[in-house]
């Protein structure tokens, strides 16, 4: 059978004195959307962070510019100002910019702050959302972040703010009591303050947590462990980051929906949450 070409929906383009803040997705190149895709054809100058591996920079057209802008957590960085001015400037030069971003600009990206400067410099841009890693990168360690049968709500927070520090502007008692599934992101340096709160708020030391490194590329990494242990055990395994971790019973149901480990012959557990004997029992 011949295959069908894919037929691409009239799409806008990246224009000369230009900003696209566009997402990268959480780190396989196939999971970019079609304007990112576009938008790296397009660009003259590709303003990348820290997060966005090579195979996706391999995307750009030739002759295109790739500037590093990339922030990591106790590293030397350039300051965010220094970005936004960055972005500016070169959209001033009648440049057409792509600042690209891991996962979602919007999603603890500071997409909403390189946007503001735009605004205030009345430079034109455009939003291009991205998978963020809270959800793709979690859905290739086979973990949904929802499932009926665990939980109705889930919770979306960083676990370190601009400091650094573990964020007091969260209040992790509320959270442990409130939401039946966590996804930190950035929580690996302050996993073991982290664990240690939300067990003081009243989470099970037992809680199942899974801690997901380099998600979605060759290199993924997952540990499942517990709140009570999961410090050591990551240390133990020692994990680095990029790496989420949740928070929850969805954690059993990679049992189940671990998809990367059954192309590789793991066995999947057909019923990992005992619902069928539970609904049979009833």
């Amino acid at each position: 059978m011949s295959s069908t070409p894919l037929r691409r929906p009239d799409l806008p383009s990246l224009e000369p004195g230009w900003v696209w803040l566009v997402g990268a997705g959480p780190g396989d190149p196939g999971l970019i959307t079609l304007l990112a895709a576009k938008a790296l054809g397009e660009a003259d100058v590709v303003v990348y962070d820290a997060l966005v591996g090579e195979a996706i920079l391999a995307l750009a057209r030739p002759g295109a510019e790739l500037e590093y802008a990339g922030k990591r957590g106790g590293k030397p960085s350039i300051k965010q100002p220094d970005i936004s001015l960055r972005l500016i400037q070169l959209a001033r030069e009648g440049k057409r910019v792509l600042r690209l971003k891991g996962g979602d600009p919007m999603v603890f990206g500071r997409g909403g702050e390189e946007a503001l400067a735009l605004v205030e410099a009345k430079v034109p841009f455009r939003i291009v959302p991205g998978i963020s890693a809270g959800i793709g990168g979690l859905a290739y360690a086979g973990i949904p972040v929802t499932h009926r049968e665990t939980n109705s709500a889930v919770t979306f927070v960083t676990g370190h703010d601009a400091t650094g520090d573990v964020p007091d502007s969260v209040n992790w008692t509320a959270l442990a009591q409130s939401s039946p599934v966590l996804v930190i992101y950035m929580a690996l340096k302050h996993i073991e303050r982290i664990a240690s709160l939300l067990i003081q708020g009243g989470r099970s030391a037992e809680e199942p947590v899974a801690i997901v490194c380099q998600a979605t590329l060759p290199e993924q990494r997952v540990l499942e462990t517990t709140l009570g242990r999961c410090a050591a055990d990551a240390a133990a395994a020692g994990l680095e980051p990029p790496a989420m971790v949740v928070i929850g019973e969805v954690v059993r149901l990679r049992a189940a929906l671990d998809w990367l480990g059954a192309l590789q012959g793991r066995a999947l557990k057909a019923d990992p949450l005992g619902t069928r004997r539970r609904t049979e029992s009833a």
